[in-house]
């Protein structure tokens, strides 16, 4: 996988950046920034070597229609105002631009195309609309590790055109996963939540021959108390996952990768509710399990303690509401209590869990944040992912 930082020359080199922008918007106004921040290491590069930048992003699913709602406009404007620099928006047709027409202003150094999504060719990965995008352009650059799954048209068949290169963030994330797939250090452990244990089942088939421990927590943990005869009340539990559970832990024990799962619980009657402390063997029908317990969390942190690496996808509880989000900021604090005296490379990955340490203001506490959803959760199924594949 080339690296764009070891290109020898930028200097006036038209680049088509592939970013993500795809950040919740709310009446035209961003929500989160998290995700532009992470790009404005490969534009300052780019901008260092004296580029010519033409930004290629999305915004939602605007299904190959123009959806003003899913402009890339505001998104445009915050990024002007983090640089400090003019970026100049076009709205014409792509199939009408041509390469002469981008940077007729010689001031302009960073321009933007509207939605890619706007054009149905590039979610068909088409071959021609492929063709034309790589025509505005010499060089291609992919710093969209978070699109990296889908085959689309500005991911994977445009590196069929141009000379492809991999953007800082898009290595920063795979070498942080790497970390926690094939140069790992030992022990390590995974915690790993979630409502549904068969959205994750590939995770875990695939990380249990690697790991040391894998600590299931969340909804997805209600299966295997159920599984191992405890009640479970009313509690979110996923039908027909039987197999799933029994495989896990025969799979375990041929690798000897612990599982570890609650010991005691915290129950409420609603989630609104109050938490109240619970032993498995004491749960009653009207109860639901809202996190885990304070036995649960002291084995969990005595876990962290020994390990030296560790991956966290998914809150341990209902942590929307205070009373159910102890054990995952006792998770939270543990991790980050060994990364202050770096005996530990975290790796955090999922929009909850983010979310979590976003509330707690831990965000740089953690060796590796991930905003990238589905194409963090495939690269650790062991799936190949197009956009890297094409990189390659």
């Amino acid at each position: 996988m080339n690296s764009i930082k070891n290109h020898e020359n930028l200097n006036q080199k038209k680049v088509l950046l592939r970013l993500d922008l795809n950040v919740p918007l709310k009446n035209g106004a961003i929500t989160d920034q998290t995700r532009i921040n992470k790009i404005l290491p490969i534009i300052e590069f780019l901008l260092n070597n004296n580029s010519k930048i033409i930004v290629v992003s999305h915004v939602g699913r605007p299904k190959g229609k123009v959806n003003k709602d899913l402009s890339l406009k505001p998104i445009c404007e915050n990024l002007e105002t983090k640089i400090n620099k003019k970026i100049r928006m076009i709205n014409d047709d792509i199939f009408k631009l041509r390469k002469e027409d981008l940077f007729k202003d010689t001031n302009d150094q960073i321009v933007f195309l509207e939605n890619i999504r706007f054009y149905e060719e590039e979610e068909k990965n088409d071959t021609s609309f492929a063709k034309h995008l790589a025509g505005l352009a010499d060089l291609y650059v992919n710093d969209a590790f978070s699109c990296s799954h889908r085959a689309h048209a500005s991911v994977s068949k445009i590196t069929e055109f141009l000379p492809a290169f991999a953007g800082i963030q898009l290595e920063t994330e795979i070498n942080a996963l790497k970390k926690v797939t094939s140069e790992i250090k030992k022990p390590i452990t995974c915690i790993i939540g979630g409502s549904k244990i068969s959205t994750k089942i590939g995770i875990i088939k695939n990380l249990i021959p690697i790991f040391d421990n894998i600590i299931i927590v969340g909804g997805m943990a209600n299966n295997i108390l159920s599984h191992k005869g405890s009640q479970i009340g009313k509690s979110i539990k996923e039908e027909n996952c039987e197999m799933i559970i029994k495989e896990i832990f025969e799979t375990s024990k041929n690798h000897s990768c612990e599982i570890i799962y609650p010991e005691d619980v915290m129950v409420g009657k609603n989630v609104d509710s109050s938490s109240e402390v619970k032993e498995l063997n004491n749960i009653e029908d009207n109860d639901l399990i809202l996190d885990i317990g304070p036995k649960t969390v002291n084995k969990i942190k005595n876990i962290i303690k020994i390990s030296e690496t560790i991956l966290w996808n998914g809150p341990a509880g209902y942590f929307e509401n205070p009373n159910f989000a102890n054990g995952s900021y006792e998770i939270a604090k543990a991790i980050i209590k060994k990364n202050k005296d770096k005996s530990i490379y975290s790796v955090v990955g999922g929009g909850d869990t983010i979310a979590l340490i976003n509330k707690i203001n831990a965000i740089e506490n953690f060796n590796f944040v991930s905003t990238a959803g589905g194409a963090f959760l495939e690269y650790l199924e062991g799936k190949e992912l197009p956009g890297i594949k094409a990189l390659n």
